[in-house]
Formats: C-alpha cells, structure tokens, sequence
C-alpha cells in the first residue's frame, strides 16, 4: 500500500480535476478522496466522494480519519488549484518519516495570472494560537496521530473549528513543524490587502465561528495550565497623587497632515478633571515638529517632547511619555492620525476605571476614511471581549482594540517593550493576567484609513515579521501564566493522599 491519502475540497471546480490528476499520478498517494458539501456534485473519475457539512468542523476530521487507510493524511484546505513542486510529497513524506513529526507545512507559492510570487510562511510556536495562522493550503499529517487527537479532542462538537481543534490538540505533543521550502505552488484566492483582511474575525457575520474558536482555544489552555479563572487583582486608583487626572498619549514621527487634527480633538474634550496632551515627536523631518512647537506655545496643555534617545520606537515613546512627572493617573491612547469621535470620550473611560476599579479600559472605534466616511467593517467593538473570559481569549485573537487606556502606575511597572508593532498587545496581555481590563463596547474612536498607515498594505516579509512577534508576544505570555497557574493553585492531593482518604487501601 502507498503511504498517502490526499483529501482534497471539491465543489465542481474545472481546476479541481489537474490537482486531482497530479496526486493520482504521484506514486506516494494510495486514493484521493473529495470532500464536498453537495450531495448532488458527481466524484471525478478514480476518486471517492466524502460528504461533508463543513471543511473544518469536527464530523469533517472524524470523517477523514475513518476514510484514511493510510499512515499519512494530505490535507488541502482550500478550495483551489495546488500544482506540487520536483518531488513536493517526496518531501513532506521523508520529512515526516525522517522526523517523525506529526503535522508538516511548508512555504509556497501564489500563482498570479503567468507568474508566480514566493509566499514563505513562518514557524510555529507554543503561543501561534490565533485560529487564522498561515499553514499555506496543505497539511500533512500523521493519520495515527489524528485518530489519538480524536478520541480527547470532542471534536464532534465544533462545526467550524474542528481542523483548529486538532491543530491545537496536535500541538500538545509536538508543534507543527515547517519545512522551509517551497513545495507547491496555488491560486490565490483572497487578493485583498492585509488591512482589508485583518479585521475578518470581528465582522459579525462571523459571530458564531468565533465562539466556537473561543471555547477551541479555552480548553487548550486548560489542558496546558494556561487558563486564568476570573479572579483579579484589585486595583487602588488613588493610591497617589497626579497632576491631572487623563493623559492622552501621541507618539508621531512625521504626521505633519494629521498630527494637528488629532491634538485638537483631544483639546476639545468636555470633562470635569483636568486632562493634557503628552506628543512624543520622535525626530520628525516633515514640519511635524514645528507645528507642534507652535500648538504647544499657544496651549498649556499640550506637552512636546523630543526623546533624549534616537533609538525609541512607539512603545519607547509611550514609555518616554508615562515616566515623564506631568503623565495623568490614567495615560489614553491616541496615535497621530486618528481621532476621538467625539467631545465624551475621555470621560467615557476615566468613569469606566472608577466604575469598574480596572487596571485597563479599552474602547470601541469606527472605521472611517478622512472626510470620516465609514469604510468597511464600520464598527470594530471586540464583543468576543467577555469579563469572564476575555484575557484567555486575548490569546486568540490578534488585537484589543481603541483606545487604550492604562492606570499608570500599572503601566510603569508594566513597560512597552520597545517595538513599533504589537507593543500595545503585549502590555495588554500582561495586564490582563493580574487585572480585569474594562471595555466600553459603544464607539468613541474614529480610526481614519488611508495609504499612509503602518499596516494598510503589507507585503509578505513585513507581515510575517508582524506576525512572528506577536506569536513571540504569545509564547512568553503563555510560559508566564502557565508559571503563574502552577504558583497559584492550591496543592492537589496526590493519588495515593485521595485514596487514603476515602479510606480504599488498594494501590493507585
């Protein structure tokens, strides 16, 4: 018998047929079974038909272990053309024999009209646990090792998340390992850019997938010693005294078309403490400079600072601004081009703290384009957010939303690492492990999109250097709570403690 099963996504699809036709002619791959949703849709000739209700629900991976006959499962998850490379499944399958991995994935490439663009991916990591990493369009999988997976998994319950179920279940035992080769190549399918891509998982048609990701991902962390109950620390907010009691935070580094905008809606802020505006102007070169050394002498409020260092990225810069002695008791985040939608958002999140005793408030914001029309998904409110379980699920998903808002003594104890991407989520996540983070889930931000934002268009090396570090953020969060867990739970008995006590005297 040859080693290999492939499963491949069938929904009539002409282009279907010569990925169809490679696998059967690979002397690796023993049958191809189609997956399809379409009792109606007639199996290619040579194939087997496997009617499925979802491609990643758990009956789904149920199905295909049953169906597989063989030591090895290759799993395409898309729905499009796969063209393998010189000895592409030679590969994955010395590698899994080699290794004795049971989850293989590997680089690719994305064919675009004649020619075809490299599309590395990265490698996985203990804390890669958002349910959208990149593992391209194949898995190759041990099938022994699914059928374990299985039998703990309760994967019969998840309609959408069944394939992360496994991914997650899998792991447990031996990360996903990446060949760092390009094995294949495919059609890409989504073209969007990555800023259109990214807000996918908040867009409420989505809602019920994920919920299912949330309690996916929940378990895991149960099963690892990752999970925190919903017991927090209690947070003092008069403990000491401030100059005023909201700080609003702008680090800007040549924003010279936008930096005036978002200081004054900041100055317009109707509030009944006193508030001020801390610029960290990190060596700007296009007049940003100057328009902030002429707002700052025209108002007291607004506080310029130039870094005594070169060396600051945003997240220096917040620090650079939360240890200046003029920061409030609580420092709000507002990045250069960006706006507060209206005149109550200050007060909207220093009454969440005092309401809440939180060590962290997050708003809701409003997609806009800059005459401050709404642009697609409109309203970002992260309602995955629960009190209950929001800092377990934080570690799912790829950002927390806007604004921002810190205790500050919290925040210095808790500094940004010193990064211009995903220094927010890090601080967010450490917080989170100790304190309830507070949220007020109606929109008091208006993020303005246009060509100049940091991640309006990424290309696949800077996404993947995005993503590794936040899977990085991930990972040592995790190893932190795990530590965390283990010092705070109470001594369990051991086995033989449990059976003396019920009074059995037969050995555990």
């Amino acid at each position: 018998m040859k080693p290999i099963t492939a499963f491949v996504p069938y929904t009539g699809g002409e282009f279907t047929a010569a990925t169809v036709r490679q696998l059967r002619e690979s002397p690796l791959v023993e049958d191809v079974v189609l997956l399809t949703t379409d009792p109606s849709t007639a199996a290619l000739e040579g194939c087997t038909a496997l009617r499925v209700q979802s491609l990643h629900g758990g009956q789904t991976v149920e199905g295909i272990i049953r169906a597989c006959r063989t030591p090895y499962s290759l799993l395409i998850i898309h729905d499009t053309q796969i063209e393998f490379g010189q000895l592409g499944l030679e590969r994955f399958h010395t590698v899994a024999a080699t290794t004795g991995a049971d989850f293989l994935y590997s680089d690719y490439a994305d064919i675009r009209g004649t020619g075809r663009t490299p599309h590395p991916v990265i490698d996985y990591q203990p804390g890669s646990l958002r349910d959208d990493f990149d593992f391209g369009s194949v898995y190759f999988l041990r099938t022994r090792a699914m059928a374990r997976a299985a039998k703990t998994a309760k994967l019969r319950r998840y309609r959408y998340a069944g394939l992360y179920t496994l991914r997650l279940t899998l792991s447990r035992t031996g990360l996903p390992l990446r060949i760092a080769e390009s094995l294949y190549a495919r059609i890409e399918g989504d073209v969007r850019k990555s800023g259109e891509k990214q807000f996918d998982y908040v867009n409420p048609k989505n809602r019920d997938v994920q919920i299912e990701m949330e309690q996916a991902v929940t378990d895991h962390l149960r099963m690892i010693g990752a999970y925190l109950k919903p017991r927090f620390l209690k947070v003092r907010l008069d403990e000491a005294e401030f100059p005023v009691e909201a700080s609003v935070i702008i680090p800007v580094k040549n924003r010279v078309t936008t930096i005036a905008d978002a200081v004054g809606s900041v100055l317009r802020q109707e509030t009944t403490f006193p508030t001020n505006v801390i610029v960290v102007d990190n060596f700007s070169t296009d007049g940003t400079t100057e328009m902030l050394r002429g707002l700052a002498q025209r108002d007291p409020r607004i506080i310029h600072i130039v870094p005594e260092r070169a060396d600051l990225g945003i997240g220096g810069c917040w620090n650079r601004a939360v240890q200046d002695p003029r920061c409030g008791r609580f420092a709000v985040q507002l990045d250069s081009d960006d706006l507060y939608k209206d005149t109550s958002t200050l007060t909207r999140v220093v009454e969440t703290f005092r309401r809440e005793k939180c060590g962290m408030v997050i708003g809701s914001y409003q997609m806009t384009n800059f005459k401050l029309e709404e642009l697609p998904p409109g309203i970002i409110d992260h309602k995955e957010w629960t009190p209950k379980n929001g800092r377990n699920n934080a570690l799912r998903i790829n950002g927390l939303g806007a604004p921002r808002a810190f205790f500050t003594p919290l925040l210095r104890q808790n500094p940004f690492p010193n990064v211009s991407y995903g220094e927010d989520y890090a601080v967010a996540l450490a917080i989170s492990r100790h304190y309830q983070i507070g949220r007020v889930y109606e929109p008091i931000y208006l993020c303005r999109r246009w060509e100049g934002n940091t991640d309006a268009d990424l290309d696949i090396t800077r996404l993947n250097a995005f993503n590794l570090y936040k899977d990085r953020v991930r990972t040592l969060e995790l190893l932190a709570r795990i530590r965390s867990a283990a010092t705070t739970a109470r001594p369990r008995r051991s086995k033989v403690q449990r059976y003396a006590r019920k009074g059995n005297r037969r050995k555990p």
